[in-house]
């Protein structure tokens, strides 16, 4: 790589960041009410027993799903994105869907390097699961391990990441 297209992606890079950074701390918290673990909670007390899923994951893997991603994130991710996406585009969608209250993703994509989701597990104990991690990270008080996409987040910044990840996945589950 020559100088000058070094300097241009230097660069390109910190404006990234900075608009990433920006539109993050800009966002008018106007729906963080419902940005907080508290709020997920009461969501997921009413599912009952005859939620389904019309989606590709039943309820049991997205429910699974959403747990790893808060217990990884108070231990570690198995996988990463390269260093360069976790600085610039992990961080700006993050900001995008912050500014909008909202996560949009491919909801049946796993975890990089997460066990497979199990089809056939009890819903209940994969509820229980989710609901039990997401408690346990409303009171841990360690280091959060970084994101495999966004990078290093501060806590409210996982609890809000956590809390938009689950509610673009329970968009997927109705009562039957």
């Amino acid at each position: 790589m020559n100088r000058r297209t070094f300097i241009k992606a230097t660069v390109a890079s910190g404006v990234l960041m900075g608009f990433s950074t920006g539109a993050f701390w800009l966002n008018d918290d106007s729906n963080s009410d419902e940005l907080i673990i508290t709020a997920a909670l009461n969501k997921l007390e009413l599912l009952g027993s005859t939620a389904v899923s019309n989606g590709v994951w039943n309820p049991t893997q997205i429910f699974t799903h959403c747990a790893q991603s808060v217990e990884y994130s108070m231990s570690a991710f198995p996988q990463h994105n390269s260093k360069i996406f976790k600085s610039t585009v992990g961080p700006l969608a993050l900001s995008v869907f912050v500014s909008k209250g909202e996560m949009s993703h491919g909801l049946s994509e796993p975890i990089p390097g997460a066990p497979p989701l199990p089809a056939a597990q009890n819903r209940s104990i994969a509820l229980a699961r989710l609901k039990n991690s997401m408690i346990k990270f409303s009171q841990y008080e360690g280091s959060l391990a970084p994101h495999f996409a966004y990078g290093m987040l501060t806590k409210r910044e996982y609890e809000i990441a956590h809390v938009m990840h689950l509610y673009n996945h329970l968009n997927e589950i109705s009562h039957a």
